[in-house]
């Protein structure tokens, strides 16, 4: 009679990709960044705008649309991102270092800030920011 071996491993449940099969893979378990660690998606979007806006300057990339291309986004989710950079050079500074809350919902996104950008004058727009941030403090 054959003797039973036992293996020890560590091993995590992965997909290969959206919607394909799963799959087990021998490995650590990946590990998530602590909550009030992570950066907000807003700071991470303004990241990219600047990214983007120096990548184009720079001559790496011709236009937008070879960006989405590469980015596999729409060419509209690209404007969109870039946009940002219409903002006032303080507020730009907010989005970028402001931190995540202890707890809940991050209530201030693209969504709240975009209409910002189609202001012209920067002095509007610091006082539309302020309302805006005033809202998300409170709430």
């Amino acid at each position: 009679m054959a003797t039973p071996y036992t293996i020890a491993c560590t091993m995590h449940l992965s997909r290969a990709g959206r919607g394909g099969p799963s799959a087990l893979r021998a490995g650590p378990k990946t590990t998530c960044m602590p909550w009030s660690d992570r950066v907000p998606r807003l700071a991470r979007l303004m990241a990219l705008a600047l990214r983007f806006d120096k990548l184009l300057h720079d001559g790496v990339f011709k236009n937008s649309l070879t960006l989405a291309r590469l980015g596999h986004v729409s060419q509209a989710r690209i404007s969109q991102i870039l946009s940002l950079l219409q903002l006032a050079p303080d507020i730009q500074e907010a989005i970028l270092f402001r931190s995540r809350p202890e707890h809940g919902r991050v209530r201030l996104d693209m969504r709240k800030v975009l209409p910002l950008t189609k202001v012209v004058d920067w002095g509007q727009q610091r006082r539309l920011w302020r309302k805006l941030s005033e809202v998300r403090e409170r709430a």
